[in-house]
């Protein structure tokens, strides 16, 4: 018996391989590109903007979990589908429990116990009924191939023990390092500098972690490139954190989500979580560059690269490497690079600031939502404070659940003397910004530009037509989206929390407009609604390319 089930398990993790393999367009990187052969000639002149390396992660887990909205009002097949929805969930719910309780499983080296599990997970997956097309059909096709990488990781936890440079991350000097290092040196030497000054904050932290998992210290500097060391940076593909985890790869590794939090924020259980990622990256492919290489782009990509191999032994990450997607081919080089410049400064012409000085706190049980510039406010504390040291708190207020809220080192006594005298604090229901229609603007084109659903645009408007939109149109738009205006007749919270600007558009004005991490002319364009020729005129412009730091004027006239 327990042979056939071995052979039944092997059978359908082979079948959901190849559906899994399918789905790799999930993949973070949207659209993915070949390296360009124009850029293998000559990387040093590829258009690449410092914050792409972050955005290719691990995509190819479950989207991330659709806000939960009021279901008044709504159409009937959205009605119908909710109902469903909530018929299923305690199935759904199920399914979790189960894969988390392999997960500990498997920590604990319970080969068998973890597998079990699986099995059961599957079992109950099989047991949810959903209406093809609908949300719930997704999320059980997500679901599928949650729990086929599980039972990858299994076998290859049991059948690939870590190699013998488990502590080693080879250090080379190519064509490819050598371009990435003369980026830092040039156009984004501002953003290099500030983020290693950045990572005092956090990299003791870190290091101190790495140190208790038997992993490289040098994985420290990986934030560097993710999120320069920014707690809260969020990519255009929604990774959001010092180690930019999308929705789905966090929850796969225990951070939790909800109105108040996303620990995605939080330096340590973001850490936490990242090592866990990386530790079984690197025991399933048994070293490190091509470990990181996953990281940044999924290990079933990187997998099916090295099927695709016309030699089969061709499968370390330097033979694999015009093969990956473009910002993957990057990701590595640009690591590397990173740690070539730390390791001899000098060398590369740098004179690194000194770091900043590592966060000292305390912590303090809470019971009750507060708002945490009311707390601030009583402790004689700029409200800055109290929300670098706890980036998780959405709304920077505390949940109305018991939690652990961090305070400067000797405050935490004042903390709990002023609580009775503070008051609840209660977020809003829909946080949202505004967007005025321009034309030529479909719901379509807005829900992309913000990372939305045009059904939840459609159900924040009640709108009675998605097609039926005209220009000058003030639409909420929800979320927390690029370029949004301010709600200024409501006190809901707005949305507006990203660096892009603000649509301008009256004749006769202009703006000087500083280039972040990301920007294109394309974006700038279509933000303040003019040409992209229009632009390089006005800032005489003979490239279409942008550098971090450069200072456009933006014109309407």
């Amino acid at each position: 018996m327990t042979d056939r089930k071995s052979i039944i398990r092997i059978f359908y993790l082979a079948i959901i391989i190849l559906l899994a393999a399918g789905c790799s367009s999930q993949n973070r990187q949207a659209p993915v590109k070949q390296v360009p052969a124009a850029v293998k000639a000559n990387p040093a002149e590829a258009p690449i903007s410092p914050d792409q390396a972050g955005e290719g992660q691990k995509e190819q887990g479950l989207p991330a979990a659709a806000q939960a909205e009021s279901a008044a009002g709504l159409p009937a097949e959205m009605a119908a589908a909710e109902a469903e929805a909530q018929d299923n969930s305690p199935a759904t719910e199920e399914v979790y429990a189960l894969y988390q309780e392999a997960q500990a499983a498997l920590e604990k080296g319970e080969i068998a116990q973890s597998l079990a599990c699986l099995d059961r997970a599957y079992s109950a997956l099989l047991k949810i009924e959903a209406s093809p097309d609908s949300p719930l059909d997704q999320e059980k096709n997500d679901l599928r191939i949650l729990l086929v990488q599980k039972i990858q990781q299994v076998y290859a936890f049991r059948l690939m023990p870590p190699g013998t440079n488990h502590k080693t991350i080879p250090l080379v000097e190519n064509n490819w390092v050598l371009a990435e290092i003369k980026l830092f040196q040039t156009a984004e030497k501002k953003f290099f500098e500030e983020a290693y000054r950045r990572s005092g904050l956090f990299r003791p932290m870190i290091v101190e972690e790495l140190k208790q998992a038997g992993l490289p210290e040098e994985l420290s500097w990986l934030p560097l490139i993710e999120s320069g060391y920014r707690p809260r940076a969020l990519s255009r593909a929604r990774a959001l954190g010092l180690w930019q985890f999308i929705a789905s790869t966090g929850y796969r590794y225990g951070l939790k989500r909800d109105k108040y939090i996303d620990e995605r924020m939080d330096p340590v259980k973001s850490t936490r979580a990242a090592i866990k990622y990386l530790s079984e990256l690197h025991d399933f492919f048994g070293d490190w560059t091509t470990a990181i290489a996953s990281y940044n782009c999924g290990e079933i990509r990187v997998q099916s690269v090295i099927r695709n191999q016309k030699i089969d032994y061709l499968d370390n990450f330097w033979d694999l490497f015009s093969n990956l997607p473009y910002e993957t081919a990057r990701y590595v080089p640009r690591f590397i690079a990173t740690l070539l410049i730390i390791e001899n400064p000098d060398r590369y012409g740098f004179n690194l600031p000194p770091v900043n000085s590592p966060l000292s706190f305390e912590t303090v049980s809470l019971t009750k939502p507060v708002k945490l510039s009311v707390l601030a406010s009583k402790l004689g504390l700029t409200a800055e404070v109290l929300s670098q040291l706890n980036p998780e708190l959405r709304y920077d207020s505390t949940p109305n659940y018991a939690y652990d809220l961090r305070v400067p080192a000797g405050y935490g006594e004042k903390t709990m003397a002023c609580l009775n005298e503070l008051p609840n604090w209660i977020p809003p229901d829909v946080v949202y910004g505004w967007h005025r229609v321009k034309t030529g603007e479909t719901l379509g084109l807005i829900a992309r530009r913000y990372h939305t659903s045009v059904q939840a645009i459609v159900r924040l408007n009640k709108l009675k037509n998605s097609k039926l939109i005209y220009p000058g149109q003030r639409l909420r738009i929800p979320g927390q989206g690029q370029g949004l205006v301010p709600d200024d007749d409501s006190n809901q919270q707005s949305a507006s929390t990203s660096q892009a600007p603000k649509p301008v558009s009256q004749s006769g004005q202009e703006i000087d407009y500083v280039v972040k991490p990301g920007d294109t002319l394309f974006n700038l364009a279509r933000t303040y609604g003019l040409s992209i020729d229009k632009i390089k005129k006005d800032n005489n412009l003979d490239s279409d390319l942008l550098s971090v730091g450069q200072k456009l004027t933006i014109r309407f006239n």
